[in-house]
């Protein structure tokens, strides 16, 4: 990883330049290792963040069941895009500028991984039918991959899955938001909300 002036100044600074570059030496990599892999694949959620063309940021929660993030090679994961709000922040900056960064956070075991990569958006991807109920799939070319110190990590009990996730024979209930009066009358055309009780 190439350091920037500023994160040099803050490092000098701080007097944590040494450290930095021993982390960046030791533990940045350009690949997934296994571990990191295995850790990625266990994981409901992550964080991701984008931006505009603009340089406009947007940090947002993708989750889904354990695995919905797939490792398909040392290089390479993906993920699905599931129905959201309709604004599309995340995957409209994925498009423009193709620079991502997920954070991967376990909080019952703390640990966490971030990953920076460079990234697409298809709706043609061979693993869209893997996801039931996924609009998109987002394939990540992983540039960096370095674990994150989890001391700051609040621990969490046991998750409770979300019922919205997608899930094969199942349908998912609707959202409640969808059922507002600022929401229904600008649905997409076959959402199931508009067939669902209000």
């Amino acid at each position: 990883m190439e350091y920037t002036a500023a994160q040099r100044e803050l490092q000098d600074r701080f007097d944590t330049r040494r450290l930095a570059d021993r982390i960046n030496d030791l533990l940045v990599h350009d690949h997934l290792d296994t571990d990191t892999a295995a850790f990625i694949e266990r994981q409901d959620m992550m964080f991701v963040a984008t931006v505009d063309g603009a340089g406009q940021p947007t940090c947002s929660y993708k989750g889904g069941d354990p695995g919905f993030v797939r490792v398909l090679d040392e290089h390479t994961l993906a993920f699905p895009s599931y129905d959201g709000n309709g604004m599309f922040l995340t995957l409209g900056n994925t498009v423009e500028s193709q620079q991502v960064g997920l954070l991967f956070i376990d909080f019952v075991e703390p640990s966490r991984v971030r990953v920076h990569g460079r990234a697409t958006v298809s709706d043609h991807d061979p693993l869209l039918e893997d996801w039931p109920g996924a609009q998109l799939v987002v394939r990540v070319t992983v540039t960096q991959a370095f674990p994150n110190c989890p001391r700051y990590l609040h621990r969490t009990g046991d998750r409770q899955r979300s019922p919205f996730v997608p899930r094969t024979g199942e349908a998912p209930p609707v959202p409640d938001w969808k059922r507002a009066d600022w929401a229904v009358d600008v649905l997409p055309t076959g959402d199931p909300a508009l067939d669902a009780p209000r």
